[in-house]
């Protein structure tokens, strides 16, 4: 097996505007987004990746059959635009291996054409957030205006670093001539995120110019809501035991 191996699944010509970025980080928040959009535009797999930098193991399917890990490019063909998804199972386990394939999923790009790339995370701050805020990055100056415009706040140093896919994607696509967009939903980080998910949804269909159904991603935030408030209510029922304790 080579270092990487991409493999597209049609030997047609097909093209894409522009590469969404979701693959799992903090808070699962851009493979929560880019999930969502390939079940509502209904994208098909386009790529699969396959590589010995991902975890050395399998993933057990349902009925028990077996296969590597993988990631995937998805493509939807809109009327005025294309774009291209990609997600997966992982990112790299190591430093070397987050290098060669960002570098790999750029080429893949440049394959298809595309001209900007968005890449989606969470920006993890230890703590529930009511009001997540949808920070924004981006590898050109010109871009800022358009970002901020579609409701991004820009970091202004907020976190320090990108870390992974979504960091090293914008990095490097400045040297394939792509312009590159980061997006981060502020999130406690220690637990799946669909409602921080959903803000970095809102923002990224306006910088799209796409209209997605985001009920389903408001269902799951909701349902996480619940969770989070009888997790709270423990919480506390632990601190006023602790408090018996004392004096």
């Amino acid at each position: 097996m080579d270092e990487i191996e991409i493999e597209f699944d049609t030997d047609d010509e097909v093209k894409a505007d522009v590469l969404v970025e979701g693959l799992p980080g903090i808070g699962q928040v851009g493979k929560l987004v880019v999930e969502h959009l390939i079940q509502e535009l209904k994208a098909e797999r386009i790529v699969e990746i396959t590589s010995i930098f991902f975890p050395p193991q399998v993933l057990i399917e349902p009925g028990g059959v077996v296969r590597l890990p993988n990631n995937e490019i998805y493509l939807w063909k809109g009327k005025e635009q294309s774009i291209a998804f990609l997600i997966g199972d992982y990112q790299s386990t190591s430093n070397e291996g987050h290098y060669l394939l960002c570098e790999a999923y750029l080429d893949a790009a440049e394959e298809l054409g595309v001209k900007r790339v968005y890449t989606l995370g969470g920006y993890g701050v230890g703590n529930i957030v009511d009001e997540p805020r949808v920070l924004g990055a981006v590898n050109d100056d010109d871009l800022v205006a358009e970002i901020t415009a579609a409701g991004a706040v820009m970091t202004g140093g907020e976190p320090g670093g990108i870390v992974g896919a979504s960091g090293l994607l914008l990095g490097l696509a400045k040297r394939h001539g792509i312009e590159g967009v980061c997006l981060m939903g502020e999130t406690p980080g220690y637990l799946v995120d669909p409602k921080s998910a959903t803000e970095v949804l809102t923002v990224l269909s306006r910088l799209l110019g796409i209209r997605v159904d985001p009920a389903r991603l408001a269902e799951h935030a909701a349902e996480m809501e619940k969770i989070l408030e009888k997790y709270q209510e423990i919480e506390k029922g632990h601190e006023e035991e602790s408090l018996n304790y004392i004096g």
